[in-house]
C-alpha cells in the first residue's frame, strides 16, 4: 500500500519550480485586484469558516427529525470527512499546479486547465456564478427576516414589510462589498467566526434549557408521515446537511494565500473543521433532543413556542442580532466571485486599482450586483425552495463531485489503489445524490407553489 501511495502523491521536493508564483504582469485585473496573495494560513481559516458556516446550521434538528438519530448523526459525520477530505484534494492539487509554475487562482481555471477550456468556461464558471449569487440572494433574504423578527420583538403589531427590512439589509451589504479585495476580508471574517461560536451557544443553552423545563414538548423521535414522504424527507435531509458543509469557492481562497501555499490550506481548514465539529453536533443534537419530530425548519422557531415564547425577549434579540451580523459576511464572501469577474472585464490591470479609472466601474457594478440581489430577495421570499435546487446542481458537483476528478485527472492514481476508488465512489454516489436531491427539490417546489407570491410578507 505504502508503494502505491508514493505514485498518487507528488514528490514536491524534486520539483525544481516549485512554489513559483505566477507573474503578476501575466494576470487580469480581476485575479490582481481581487484576489491578492497576500494571506496567511490563520486568514485562510476565517474565510473558509464564513464561506461554509452560517445560519443554515439553524435547520440541521430538522434534519434529524427527518432523519433520527443514527441515520442524522451519521449523514452529519460523513458529510464533515467527506467534504474535508475533498478540500484538501482540491488544496493538492492547487498546490501541485502551483509549484509547477500555473499557479491556478480560480475554480473555472481548474477545469479549464485539467479538464479542457470549455469545461471551465461553460459548466465549472457558470456553475459556480449562479451558485454563489444565489447564495448571496439567500443571505439577503435570511437577514430581512432577521430584521423582521428583531422589529416584532418590540412592535409586534407594526406594519412595516419583509421587503422593507430585506432594503435595509441590502443597504448594509452595498456599502460592505466596497472592499477592495478578498483578503480585505479578513478581519470582518474573524468576527464572523466568532459570531459563530456566539450564535450557536445561544441555540445549543436555548434548546438544553427548554428541553429541561416545565414547558419542554413531549420528545418523539419517531419518523412522521408516509413511506414515500419519508423517502423524500429523508433526501431533503441529505441536500439540507451537504448544502450546510458547501463552499463553492476554494481556490478562490486558497488564491488568497500568499506564496509558498504548501500546507496552508491545511492548517485554515484544521480552523474551519475545529468549528464546525463544535456548532453542527451541537446544535443538531441539541435541537433534536428538545424538540424530536417537532424540530422546525430553523430551530428558532420552536423557541417561539405556539404564541408563547419560551425564552425572554433579550434571548430572541441577541441571538438575532449574532445571526444578522454574520448573514453581512457571508453575503460580502460570496460577492467575492462575482466582483472578481466584474473586474476583469471592466478594470484595467495597467493601471493602479484606486485610480479613477478603476474605482468608478467597481463601484457602479458592485452596487448593482448588489441591488439586482436585493430585488430578487425582496420579490422571491420562498427563495429558500428554489435554493434547495441550486444546491443540488451546484454545492454537490463543486465540493463533492469535481476534486474528486481534479484528483484522479492529476495524479492518475493507480486503478487498483484504494485512493481511485475512494474517490470515484464519492464521485458516483454525489452524481446520484444530485439527480435525486434534484427531483426532491422540484417535487417541494410544485407542493410549495401555491403560496408563493412576489413581494410576500412571509
Amino acid at each position: 500500500m505504502q508503494g502505491e501511495m508514493e505514485t498518487v502523491v507528488p514528490n514536491y521536493i524534486n520539483i525544481s519550480k516549485a512554489d513559483k508564483e505566477t507573474d503578476p504582469g501575466e494576470l487580469d485585473a480581476g485575479a490582481l485586484f481581487v484576489l491578492k496573495s497576500r494571506g496567511s494560513w490563520l486568514h485562510c481559516g476565517y474565510h473558509l469558516t464564513t464561506s461554509i458556516v452560517g445560519p443554515v446550521i439553524f435547520s440541521l434538528p430538522f434534519a434529524l427529525a427527518l432523519l433520527g438519530w443514527g441515520p442524522g448523526i451519521l449523514s452529519i459525520t460523513l458529510a464533515a470527512l467527506v467534504t474535508f477530505y475533498s478540500y484538501n484534494l482540491l488544496s493538492v492539487v492547487l498546490e501541485h499546479q502551483a509549484q509547477l509554475g500555473k499557479r491556478q487562482l480560480r475554480f473555472r481555471d481548474m477545469a479549464r486547465d485539467i479538464l479542457g477550456p470549455g469545461w471551465g468556461k461553460y459548466f465549472v464558471g457558470p456553475l459556480q456564478f449562479a451558485t454563489c449569487y444565489g447564495a448571496v440572494i439567500a443571505c439577503s433574504l435570511l437577514g430581512g427576516q432577521s430584521l423582521k423578527f428583531i422589529y416584532l420583538l418590540y412592535d409586534s403589531n407594526g406594519e412595516m414589510k419583509l421587503y422593507q427590512f430585506i432594503i435595509i439589509f441590502g443597504a448594509a451589504t452595498l456599502v460592505l462589498a466596497q472592499m477592495p479585495s478578498f483578503h480585505s476580508l479578513r478581519h470582518i471574517n474573524l468576527v464572523s467566526l466568532i459570531l459563530i461560536l456566539a450564535y450557536s451557544a445561544c441555540a445549543t443553552a436555548g434548546s438544553i434549557y427548554i428541553g429541561n423545563s416545565k414547558n419542554a414538548p413531549p420528545k418523539d423521535y419517531s419518523i412522521n408521515g408516509s413511506q414515500e414522504n419519508r423517502f423524500f424527507g429523508a433526501i431533503n435531509a441529505i441536500s439540507i446537511i451537504s448544502t450546510t458543509y458547501g463552499s463553492g469557492i476554494i481556490p478562490e481562497i486558497q488564491a488568497t494565500l500568499v506564496p509558498p501555499v504548501k500546507g496552508k490550506m491545511f492548517k485554515g481548514l484544521c480552523i474551519c473543521y475545529a468549528v464546525i465539529v463544535t456548532t453542527y453536533f451541537s446544535v443538531a443534537i441539541s435541537g433534536y433532543w428538545a424538540f424530536g419530530n417537532q424540530a422546525k425548519g430553523i430551530i428558532l422557531t420552536n423557541f417561539a413556542g405556539d404564541g408563547n415564547p419560551l425564552l425572554p425577549s433579550w434571548f430572541f434579540l441577541i441571538t438575532n442580532i449574532f445571526t444578522l451580523m454574520q448573514l453581512i459576511a457571508i453575503t460580502v464572501i460570496y460577492l467575492q466571485p462575482t466582483n472578481e469577474l466584474f473586474e476583469k472585464w471592466f478594470a484595467n490591470s495597467k493601471m493602479d486599482q484606486f485610480s479613477i479609472r478603476n474605482v468608478v466601474p467597481r463601484l457602479i457594478f458592485r452596487s448593482l450586483s448588489v441591488i439586482i440581489a436585493t430585488l430578487f430577495a425582496a420579490m422571491l421570499p420562498f427563495f429558500g425552495d428554489i435554493l434547495a435546487l441550486f444546491g443540488a446542481f451546484g454545492i454537490i458537483p463543486l465540493d463533492f463531485i469535481l476534486p474528486m476528478v481534479f484528483y484522479n485527472i492529476t495524479f492518475k492514481p493507480s486503478k487498483q489503489s484504494l485512493l481511485f476508488w475512494i474517490n470515484t465512489l464519492v464521485a458516483i454516489i454525489s452524481s446520484i445524490l444530485v439527480v435525486i436531491g434534484a427531483i426532491a427539490s422540484v417535487r417541494q417546489i410544485v407542493l410549495d407553489a401555491k403560496t408563493y407570491s412576489l413581494f410576500a410578507n412571509m
